[in-house]
């Protein structure tokens, strides 16, 4: 099986004043084909700056970032921008729905910018939001939706071009307990019946054993 993410000698690290603040120190991860990972680790740990980085999101990183078998340090940003839409889905713990647009309309939107037709997208867009359970809800707009159901919309629209590599960011984080099981439960079967894989960031041990692998985050490293 090949890997979607292999990540090697990972740095980063800030300055404050004149203290350097080492967030990431030399992390290793990598993440199968289909494989689910939960990136665990306390508020502050790092994890939203590794995912940030592996995202290509941001700079100032120094180490290696392979996705889909492509070395990303090398890419332009019209390069990054190219993976960031053809390998990778996005998931926060805030939806960052588009207000002005309904359900589907908001799974379509990222379609077309790869280049779907708009008819195929559209059909994209209400299977996925069907399987996770919004088929009576695809015309409504994310004011007229609750909590749990954005964030149901977040993770149609993160598979909606068939990723390789989903990251989310404390998915659930925003979400009342028994919402959260739900919506996990939902991203999961979705993730892996569509075939991507996933690195999940959490600092909920009980949601991490639902996946398929655990790393931790502790002083700036990754540990199994």
């Amino acid at each position: 099986m090949n890997d979607v993410l292999a990540v090697s000698g990972l740095k980063r690290s800030f300055t404050q004043g004149e203290e350097t603040i080492h967030v990431l120190r030399g992390v290793e991860l990598t993440v199968a084909e289909g494989e689910i990972v939960a990136l665990l680790g306390p508020s502050g740990s790092g994890k939203s700056t590794l995912l940030q980085a592996v995202g290509l999101l941001e700079g100032g990183f120094e180490g290696s970032i392979r996705i889909a078998g492509e070395e990303t340090a090398r890419l332009d940003a019209d390069g990054r921008t190219r993976v960031r839409r053809d390998s990778l889905g996005f998931v926060y713990q805030f939806h960052h729905l588009l207000p002005d647009f309904d359900a589907q309309e908001n799974v379509v939107l990222p379609q077309l910018i790869r280049g779907a037709r708009t008819d195929v997208a559209q059909e994209r867009a209400a299977a996925l939001l069907a399987a996770l359970g919004l088929r009576r809800r695809l015309t409504h707009r994310p004011s007229q939706l609750s909590g749990g159901e954005q964030q149901r919309v977040a993770v149609a629209r993160a598979l909606a071009n068939r990723p390789a590599l989903v990251l989310a960011d404390e998915p659930t984080g925003n979400l009342d307990e028994a919402t959260a099981n739900i919506v996990l439960a939902q991203f999961l079967d979705l993730v892996r019946g569509e075939g991507s894989a996933a690195l999940v960031a959490t600092h909920n041990e009980r949601l991490a054993a639902k996946m398929d692998r655990t790393v931790r985050l502790h002083d700036g490293v990754l540990e199994s």
